[in-house]
């Protein structure tokens, strides 16, 4: 039997692939993965998959070693090109430029700001599951839970109401690219396809990221697009390309985990009818069951670091210039961490999933994720009776996003 391959991401359109997984943990918890052809999508030179929680946990706290600067985040290598431009997002810097924009963007980021939405957020949670109530189905993602996170970050950036469509086609371009219903693929002179997070793809979302910042330097509102524009450390304010990827990070990254993590929830209680009912008579538990549907449907599956230097993980020899990447969606699944790993369980302690990272790059928008996922399972333990599954569950095609496409339910 070859070596698992954890890489294709026509694997994860049929669910997390546990099996393979398991035996990458226990056989070869750091293995290498082939970068094949994936349809029209050319090949790499390939990677050290990294399988084991206390593996992942070490590769993302030990940025000095593992870079997510040298290559950036994806396991697809970016355009050489492309990759200064990419470095200036948050997400692909190293220190000392990772530190001063954290501390920049997180003055901003404040729980204070995100929990002032709190009633706005409650209120559009109600709306987007009354407008289905009375029919008895729906399809979650398609008819609430893809609305719902998509203009929670609108509100909070200041985005106006006839732009909000903008930001879902850029959401599906780059985070569709691998999936056939939301890839919009876009050839080169060579007919080879270009990477939709290349920039100059993505000129018409860095045009209004600029528009956008220029209206609120001429017209401050009480919203982080306002906050970010006038804020600086140091005496230094952001400059155009690192509001340019702020912009970008918040609006795909921001939206796709809470829309990956919404429906991902609603389909683990849907599969553990006895935790549902739980957490129907036993409402206080939903704090610790929003860890949990994020322990057990994290919605990011990996991230990708460089090797700085030559290192040594899980008895494999690292060479300096290595793409290692970490799988949360096998982290979480891991026996030497979790007990009873496969026991869907809402009121899990201790619950040290990963599913908002780890080290110096533990996401900055953690508390809104979970703030959002809190208050629309208040809404839909409330608002609708209980559910269950009236057809086929269709995932993303991605190897980066765990992302659930169709839910369609009855009740």
């Amino acid at each position: 039997m070859g070596v698992p391959d954890v890489f294709d991401p026509r694997v994860f359109a049929h669910g997390l692939p546990h099996d393979e997984f398991r035996v990458l943990r226990d056989t070869a918890p750091v293995c290498w993965q082939d970068e094949h052809e994936v349809a029209d999508w050319p090949g790499g030179p390939g990677y050290w998959a990294v399988t084991r929680h206390a593996d992942v946990k070490h590769v993302l706290r030990t940025p000095e070693i593992y870079s997510s600067w040298l290559g950036a985040t994806q396991i697809r290598d970016p355009e050489p090109d492309d990759l200064a431009f990419i470095r200036r997002m948050i997400l692909n810097m190293d220190a000392p430029e990772h530190n001063r924009l954290r501390k920049l963007v997180a003055a901003v980021f404040t729980r204070r700001r995100l929990e002032r939405s709190s009633e706005q957020i409650a209120e559009r949670a109600h709306s987007l599951l009354a407008a289905v109530a009375e029919r008895g189905h729906c399809d979650l993602p398609v008819e609430v839970t893809d609305d719902f996170p998509l203009l929670n970050l609108a509100d909070l950036l200041g985005v106006p109401a006839a732009d909000r469509g903008l930001l879902l086609n850029w959401t599906n371009r780059v985070i569709g690219y691998q999936d056939p219903e939301h890839a919009e693929v876009v050839r080169d002179a060579e007919g080879r396809p270009v990477n939709p997070r290349s920039p100059a793809m993505l000129r018409d979302m860095f045009a209004y990221a600029q528009e956008l910042a220029a209206e609120k330097r001429r017209n401050p509102g009480d919203d982080l697009m306002t906050a970010l524009v006038q804020a600086s450390v140091d005496g230094r304010a952001l400059d155009d390309a690192e509001l340019e990827m702020f912009f970008f990070l918040v609006v795909i990254a921001g939206n796709d985990t809470v829309r990956s993590a919404l429906p991902g929830g609603v389909l683990a209680l849907v599969e553990h009818p006895d935790q549902y009912a739980r957490l129907r008579a036993e409402p206080e538990l939903l704090p610790s069951a929003v860890e949990e549907m994020l322990r057990w449907h994290p919605p990011v599956l990996t991230f990708r670091r460089t090797a700085a230097r030559d290192t040594e993980l899980g008895g494999q020899a690292i060479r300096a210039g290595d793409k290692v990447v970490v799988y949360f969606a096998s982290a979480h699944y891991d026996e030497r961490a979790f007990a009873d790993p496969f026991r869907f369980d809402l009121a899990r302690e201790p619950n040290d999933h990963l599913a908002f990272g780890q080290g110096p790059h533990l996401c900055l928008g953690a508390h809104f994720g979970r703030l959002q996922m809190r208050i629309f399972f208040q809404q839909f333990l409330t608002r609708l009776p209980r559910v269950e599954l009236d057809g086929e569950v269709k995932r993303l095609t991605s190897n980066f996003i765990n992302g659930v496409t169709h839910l369609p339910l009855r009740w």
